[in-house]
């Protein structure tokens, strides 16, 4: 068996100098720009032997820099290596467990593995998809309102940014959350449930979402329109993000030129992806429709609060075991220069 020696967890006394640093230290928002604290410095603070990135299927930009080996060229020193999940949650109990560097996820898994106690950090995000999730319901269904899941076993992955819109479609119909039956299945699992019409509804995201509505015709109950900004957030474990802030630099500028490169080119965007996934390239160009321009960049104060508004929203209904800050494990390049240069 071939053992992959991992990053060494930082002391514990570093963390809280970081935490206690950031708080006061935003720096720089948005996208990447030549006055960065990475773009100070291109080497990274301690040799990158190896990056492990996590993605999924619909993590677009990261699928095209794996299928165009853009990073191997990047990191020529580095064993890049690439794990597909099914969903976030899985992916950052992965991250959490230090078997990963790296990796895309929405909104709500960030904030169960913070509230889990993980170590962790939002290292950026794209813009938001509120299309790009939905509600669905079997074509032939009674349910016509969101009230109408009143009593109802809908599916969805439990601490998926699904979760959260179904939380918000809850809230809207003025429901509570005791008044739905939750399913909490992988995706996988659900498509089976919900074309068994076993559940009653599905809440789901692309590309998971487009291959439904393409094989069986679903009606669409919502969409996360007004419901849910379903952002989407790199995180990156906290001895990654801690000594290599210039190699998240280049993370980021990549990631935004592949963003541009699916923008100009469509057509070979659906190849690499359909050729990756598997999946029809009728249901890469539909969720590819869905989706916005999604460069990458730090964290704004915008996407925190947004993010924060997630967080309490699970909070208030104890569906994490405590109420978390998500600015308390928001990175930031200046914050960990300051905490790694205090003795």
């Amino acid at each position: 068996m071939t053992h992959i020696a991992l990053l060494p967890s930082p002391p514990r006394r570093l963390l809280l100098r970081l935490l206690a640093v950031s708080a006061g230290a935003w720096g720089v928002s948005g996208p990447i720009g030549g006055n960065t604290v990475w773009a100070q410095n291109r080497a990274p603070a301690e040799p990158l032997a190896l990056l492990r990135i996590g993605y999924q299927k619909s993590a677009v930009n990261l699928v095209i820099l794996k299928q165009q080996g853009v990073l191997e060229k990047r990191f020529p020193q580095t064993k890049v290596q690439w794990i597909e999940f099914p969903a976030g949650p899985q992916l950052l109990e992965a991250l959490a467990l230090g078997s990963l560097e790296f990796g895309l996820t929405g909104d709500s898994p960030p904030v169960f593995a913070q509230a889990s106690g993980k170590d962790l950090v939002y290292a950026g995000s794209e813009p938001s998809k509120p299309e790009s999730s939905a509600i669905l319901v079997p074509k032939d269904s009674t349910i016509r309102t969101l009230a109408d899941l009143k009593g109802r076993k809908v599916a969805l992955q439990k601490g998926s940014s699904a979760h959260y819109l179904l939380v918000r479609a809850v809230e809207k119909a003025g429901l509570k959350w005791s008044d739905i039956q939750p399913m909490y299945l992988a995706p996988a699992d659900a498509r089976a449930a919900f074309e068994r019409k076993s559940v009653d509804a599905w809440a789901i995201w692309d590309p998971y979402y487009a291959a439904t509505e393409l094989a069986i015709q679903p009606r669409v109950l919502t969409t996360g329109r007004g419901l849910s900004g379903n952002n989407s957030f790199y995180l990156a474990s906290l001895p990654f993000a801690t000594q290599h802030a210039p190699a998240i630099g280049i993370l980021f500028e990549e990631l935004t030129r592949a963003d541009r490169f699916a923008q100009q080119h469509r057509p070979e965007t659906i190849r690499l992806i359909s050729d990756f996934s598997g999946l029809d390239a009728g249901v890469v160009s539909l969720f590819l429709q869905r989706r916005p321009p999604s460069p990458v960049g730090l964290l704004s104060a915008e996407t925190v609060a947004d993010q924060q508004r997630v967080a309490d929203a699970f909070a208030r209904l104890a569906l994490i075991p405590k109420p978390v800050n998500v600015a308390d494990i928001v990175w930031r390049p200046k914050a960990f220069a300051a905490a790694r240069a205090q003795p």
